[in-house]
Parts: structure tokens; sequence; C-alpha cells
């Protein structure tokens, strides 16, 4: 299929890879370029320092926009929209400019390029934006959205609920990546009937997954995600000096960066931990399969923070679960999706520091039979997950959305 003859498909994100390798989350990116063969993919995202306002990724499109002189622009990075404005209230100001600039330069984008669906990552603000699209002079253009957790759950309140509402009227269809969300959806009262669960992916084939020459460890305990409040890390630095009274040579290796770097640091210099616990900063994708192929737990401690936040589904398990590495997660509903019928087996409430702890040296105490439960899991959750069957559902629903409108407008 020639360029000229693709349908033009607009994505709309907030969080997107500020250039290649880059380690904050690049899974709107990975789901886009698994798009280029069937559509001409734009994605327009907010600009950051040190990166590109226009170039071609993997063969996507990509527009940062401006929002702010270039120091300011430092709401979506090192911890995602919700955590950077819970810890820094200045940047509160920062909002109307990078809705209004999103805005402007979608519309723009609609006069200027051949559009003929948009993709809008996040209900709030991108499906908003979306929405009001249709109602600015010129072409108005189908949408899909998306909500991956943070914008249903953080986003509260009578006057959020009403735009998520309005933002789910207007779109052709949406998704949400765990059947945890559907439900937070019909809780608050949302029309859910054009709403599907559509997962996030993770590289299953070629990146995550087994390698039988790398040796796991005995008592190296790993940590992957981001230094923000629901990914529950300070529990688990909590829990550690009761496992080092038990294992005393239990190693804890955190691989991610955020606003609470600094904060976790000192945690773990209070509690007498510096010897047991590596801070490996920002880890680039490539390099964390070797840290789960030989780990002897992962522990992912989710919680719900307490602007309400929590997982939307928790690739990084499936991350873990691919290269089986043994897990042990925080008890939170979307985990559902990913562990099937042995989630009563695999997760703890890591605000009970005590049974965070006793579960992890139950674990690191009987390797070979949490090896044995990680294999199965691994088998059990199969390719569900890989990249390529993730993109072949959203492509099938983007081109029924399509489909249907062209029907609609006798085209």
């Amino acid at each position: 299929m020639s360029e000229a003859s693709k349908p033009g498909l607009l994505v709309l994100a907030s969080t997107y890879p500020r250039w290649a390798a880059d380690p904050e989350p690049g899974f709107v990116h990975e789901l886009s370029k698994r798009f280029v063969e069937r559509f001409r993919v734009i994605v327009l995202c907010p600009h950051a320092a040190g990166a590109a306002t226009h170039e071609t990724l993997d063969g996507v499109e990509v527009i940062r926009y401006r929002y702010a002189p270039a120091s300011w622009e430092t709401l979506v990075n090192d911890g995602g929209v919700v955590a950077n404005l819970r810890l820094s209230k200045w940047k509160l100001l920062l909002v109307p400019g990078f809705v209004l600039a999103q805005t402007w330069r979608a519309w723009r984008l609609l006069h200027k390029e051949k559009v003929d669906i948009i993709h809008a990552h996040w209900l709030i603000p991108q499906g908003l934006i979306a929405a009001l699209l249709q109602f600015l002079p010129g072409r108005s253009v189908p949408f899909v959205v998306t909500s991956h957790g943070a914008d249903l759950y953080a986003l509260r309140g009578r006057f959020m609920n009403a735009l998520k509402h309005f933002v789910l009227r207007r779109a052709s269809a949406a998704t949400v990546v765990s059947a945890a969300m559907l439900d937070a959806l019909r809780t608050i009262g949302a029309d859910v009937s054009k709403a599907t669960v559509q997962p996030m992916g993770v590289d299953l084939r070629g990146r995550f997954c087994l390698n039988p020459a790398v040796q796991r460890t005995k008592h190296e305990i790993l940590f992957v995600g981001r230094l923000v409040e629901k990914k529950g890390l300070r529990h688990l630095l909590d829990a550690l000096p009761d496992v080092l009274l038990r294992i005393p040579d239990t190693r804890l290796v955190i691989a991610g960066f955020g606003p609470e770097d600094a904060a976790l640091k000192a945690q773990a210099g209070k509690l007498g931990l510096k010897s047991a616990v590596q801070f490996l900063g920002a880890v680039p994708q490539a390099e964390l399969p070797a840290l789960y192929q030989r780990a002897a737990l992962f522990v992912a401690p989710f919680v719900q923070a307490s602007s309400g936040d929590q997982e939307g589904l928790g690739l990084v398990l499936v991350e873990a679960i691919g290269c089986g590495c043994p897990i042990l997660a925080g008890d939170v509903p979307a985990l559902a999706e990913v562990l099937g019928e042995g989630f009563d087996d695999m997760v703890v409430d890591p605000l009970d520091t005590h049974a965070l702890a006793d579960r992890i040296v139950a674990l690191l105490s009987e390797p070979s039979l949490t090896s044995a439960r990680a294999l199965l899991l691994q088998k059990s959750v199969g390719l569900r997950f890989d990249w390529n069957e993730v993109a072949n559902g959203y492509i099938r629903l983007i081109r029924s959305v399509q489909a249907s409108t062209n029907e609609r407008l006798g085209a």
C-alpha cells in the first residue's frame, strides 16, 4: 500500500518517547509503530527539553508541540502528569497552555493533512481534545479513545466525571486496558456500550522471554517502575529490614526514576539499607530483560495512591512473567487481567509490611517451587499481551470505526 493511499491516523498523547531508547514509558509509540503498514501515522505529543520538534521514529511521524518556555516544559516526564501536579502545584499553571496548544496543533493538522481517524490516549485531556475538535470549524473526524488508568482513577469528582461522560458519548469507540477499569467506568455511571477491554502490550517474542543461559540469583529482589506513590516502593523498603533479619544476603535492585527518587533514597538511608539496596536509575528497555532473567523474585508492591490513582494493568508484571521470573504484587483489581486464576497466590497487601516481608521470605526460601510456578504462569499468559496480538486488535477496531464512518457518510 502506497503512503498516499493509506488512511491517515492522528495519535494524540501525553507520554511519549523523547528520542530513541528513551527510558520514559513507550507504549504509545510501540503501538503506533505497528500501525504504519496500514496507516499513515502522525503522533502529536508535548515537547520536552532535548527532543526534536519534528522527526520520524520507526516510520511514525512525530510532532512535538511547544506549550511553555523550554525550561518549563516539565509537566509530563519523570513521573507522569498526575504525579508531577501532585508534587509541584505550580505546574497547574502549565495545564491550560498544554491543552490549548495541543488542541490548536491538532486542529491545524486536520486542515493540513489527510486525517481519517484519531486515536486519543487518555480520556482527559486527549479524549476531550478529540471530542472538542468535532465542534470546531472544518472536517469532523471520528475518534477512538483509550484510557490507561491515571485519567480514570486519579482525575475524580463531579466535574471530571462529567467530562469523561462527554468524551465517551462523542467517541466512536473506547478501550480500557483491563476489565477492572471497565468496572470503574460503570461505577461513575458512564455509558460503556462503546467500550471494550484492549490491553497495551509487551514484546514477548523477541525481548521479554526466557533465557536458559542466564542463571537466577538466590536472593536478589527486583523492582522496576516509575518512582511514584502508586508503585508502592516505599512499602517494599519498609519491609526489607524484616527480610534481612531472616535472609541476610538479600539484595534489592531498583530500576526506575521519578519524583520520589530523593525521598526513597533518604528512606533507604534512614532504614540502614544502603548496602542492601541498589538504585540503578533509568534503565533502557533493551537492558531490562537481563534484570528479570537473573532476579530471584520480582516485587511490584502496587497500591492505590492518595489521589486515587492505581495501576490500570501492570505491564511490568507481564515483562517479568515473559522472562520466567517469580513475582509478587500488590493487591489491586487490574492484576486479575494478567494473573488469572492464580491471582490470590501472587498478591499481598503492601501496606501490611509484616505480611509483605513474610511472603518475600517464603518465596525466596523455596526457589524450586517458585520457579516452577513462574514457568507455569509464563505458559498460561502465553502471547496474549504480545505487541503483535495487541496491535492487531487495535487495527481491527480502528478499521471498523473507519468503515462505519464511511458507510454513514455514503463514501
